[in-house]
C-alpha cells in the first residue's frame, strides 16, 4: 500500500515538473500568446480579395481564411481552444512597426516578401504571386510608361511600387509627381477622381478595386509588368517556432488541396460586397510556388 502511495506521489510530482517545463519551452510570439491568452491578427481594410472589410465591417478574404487556419493551429499547439482572437487593422505604413513592437502577432494582408523587408521581418511560405502594373483611365491618352512623364501618379503610403517605374527601361528618364493615399482604396480613388493619372500597385489589388468601382470599363492596365512579387503572411523576424507553425499550416493546406479551394473561392467566384467575380486564374508562378513551398523574397 505504501509502495502504491509512493508511486502515485511521484507521478503527481512528475506532472508538476513537466507542465511548467512545457510552458518554459515557449519563446517569442507563442509565449506572448500563451501569456496573454490572446492572438492579435493584423488585417487590411481594402486589400481585395486578400484582406478587407465586408458590409458588416468584418475582415474577410483569401489571406484571412489562411490566417484563420493558422490561428486554429496555434490553439491546438498551445492546447488553448478558447484562445481569444483580436483583429487589428494595419496600413502599408504601419504594418511592419506594429508587428515589430508586438501590437500584432502576424500580418494577414497583401505584403510583398522582399529581400529588403527580410532585414526587418520574416514571411511564411508564399501564398500568392503578383505582377506590379500601372492602371490608368482609358481616356487619359496614356498608353505606356513613357507617357507618364510630368504626370501625377498615385501611390500608397508605405509601399515601394512606384519606385519600380524608374527601374524600367521606358520609365528611366521620366519625371513625375507622387500623390499619396493612406490605403489602396484611396490611392485608386485619386485616379478615379482625376487627381492622379495613374496608380502603381500589384495587379490583383488593382483588379479588385476596378471590379468594385462605379465604372470598371473606364480603366485599363498599361502593358509593362514592373516586377513579379511573392506574397506571404508576415511574422516577427527570428521567431522560428512561430514561423514553423505558420509554414506547417500553409504546407498542410497546400498538400490537402485546400489552398486551391480557397483560391477558387476568392479569385474565381463572386465575392462580397458586390458579388463581383475577379476571374483571376492562378498564375504559373503561383502554381510553381505551391508545388515547391518556400519563403524566398524578391530582390
Amino acid at each position: 500500500m505504501k509502495r502504491n502511495l509512493l508511486a502515485a506521489a511521484l507521478a503527481v510530482a512528475t506532472v508538476a515538473v513537466v507542465q511548467p517545463a512545457v510552458a518554459q519551452d515557449l519563446t517569442g510570439t507563442l509565449k506572448k500568446i500563451s501569456d496573454t491568452k490572446t492572438i492579435v491578427v493584423g488585417y487590411r481594410e481594402s486589400s481585395v480579395p486578400f484582406s478587407y472589410l465586408d458590409n458588416n465591417q468584418k475582415p474577410i478574404g483569401y489571406h484571412m481564411d489562411l490566417c484563420n487556419k493558422i490561428v486554429d493551429a496555434v490553439k491546438t499547439k498551445l492546447k488553448m481552444p478558447d484562445l481569444k482572437v483580436e483583429m487589428q487593422p494595419v496600413t502599408s505604413a504601419n504594418r511592419i512597426p506594429l508587428l515589430q513592437n508586438g501590437t500584432v502577432d502576424m500580418e494577414c494582408g497583401s505584403t510583398t516578401n522582399s529581400v529588403a523587408r527580410q532585414e526587418q521581418v520574416s514571411f511564411g511560405n508564399t501564398t500568392f504571386v503578383t505582377g506590379v502594373k500601372v492602371v490608368v483611365k482609358k481616356n487619359s491618352g496614356i498608353k505606356s510608361l513613357a507617357d507618364l512623364d510630368g504626370q501625377p501618379i498615385a501611390t500608397t503610403s508605405g509601399t515601394t511600387s512606384v519606385q519600380l517605374i524608374k527601374q524600367n527601361e521606358k520609365g528611366a528618364n521620366i519625371n513625375f509627381k507622387e500623390i499619396y493615399g493612406k490605403d489602396h482604396a484611396e490611392s485608386f480613388l485619386l485616379v478615379a477622381n482625376d487627381r492622379a493619372k495613374a496608380f502603381v500597385m500589384d495587379d490583383i489589388l488593382i483588379a479588385g478595386l476596378v471590379a468594385n468601382s462605379k465604372n470598371p470599363d473606364e480603366f485599363m492596365f498599361l502593358p509593362e509588368v514592373l516586377r513579379v512579387e511573392p506574397y506571404g503572411v508576415m511574422v516577427r523576424k527570428g521567431d522560428a517556432p512561430f514561423k514553423a507553425v505558420v509554414d506547417g499550416t500553409i504546407n498542410g493546406l497546400i498538400k490537402s488541396g485546400d489552398v486551391e479551394k480557397m483560391y477558387a473561392k476568392w479569385f474565381m467566384n463572386p465575392i462580397p460586397p458586390k458579388n463581383v467575380n475577379l476571374n483571376f486564374p492562378m498564375s504559373a508562378e503561383l502554381k510553381a510556388a505551391l508545388a515547391n513551398p518556400n519563403d524566398q523574397g524578391v530582390k
